[in-house]
C-alpha cells in the first residue's frame, strides 16, 4: 500500500478570509503538484480530507488530477491537532493506495509515528501543497518513498 501525506496548500489569513480559503498562489501550487503527480500513472483509490476549507479545496484540485477510483470523503481525524493513532490504526486495515489531506503539526506525527515508532520525532519536512508517499512494506513497517513540493 501507498499512503501519500498531503499538506494543504496556502490559505489566506484568517483576517482575510476566516474560512481561510487558498491563496491564488497556493491553488497554483497545488496544480503544479498534481500535475507532477498525476504524470506518475498512479492509482489512486481514495482522498480524504479533514473538511478544513483549505484541505478541501487542496483535495479537490488533487481530486481532478489523480481521479480516484472510490472518490473524495471528509473525515475525521485529520485535524491539526488529532492524535496520529487514529489515522495509524485506519490505514493498518487499508489496502488500496490512499490519500491523506490535513494539516500540521498531525500530518508530521503520523509520518514520525508510521516510520519510526515516534510521533514526536520530527522526520519529514513538510511543505504546503506537497506529496510525501509512504509505502507499506510486507513486514508492516513504513517507508519514505518520495516526495514532491512546489517550487517558487
Amino acid at each position: 500500500m501507498l499512503l501519500y501525506l498531503v499538506q494543504h496548500a496556502e490559505a489566506k489569513r484568517e483576517e482575510e478570509d476566516p474560512a481561510k480559503g487558498l491563496t491564488e498562489k497556493g491553488l497554483q501550487d497545488i496544480r503544479k503538484v498534481s500535475t507532477s503527480v498525476a504524470n506518475l500513472n498512479l492509482k489512486i483509490s481514495q482522498i480524504f480530507h479533514s473538511g478544513k476549507t483549505r484541505a478541501l479545496q487542496t483535495a479537490e484540485v488533487l481530486s481532478e488530477y489523480l481521479k480516484p477510483e472510490k472518490g473524495l470523503f471528509e473525515t475525521d481525524g485529520l485535524a491539526p491537532l488529532d492524535e496520529p493513532q487514529i489515522w495509524a490504526g485506519r490505514i493498518s486495515n487499508m489496502n488500496g493506495d490512499t490519500v491523506l489531506v490535513g494539516h500540521l503539526p498531525h500530518l508530521g506525527s503520523l509520518a514520525s509515528l508510521l516510520l519510526c515508532g515516534d510521533k514526536e520525532k520530527n522526520v519529514i519536512d513538510f511543505k504546503m501543497g506537497g506529496v510525501v508517499c509512504l509505502k507499506r512494506l510486507d513486514d508492516g513497517k513504513w517507508s519514505a518513498e518520495w516526495m514532491i513540493v512546489p517550487v517558487n
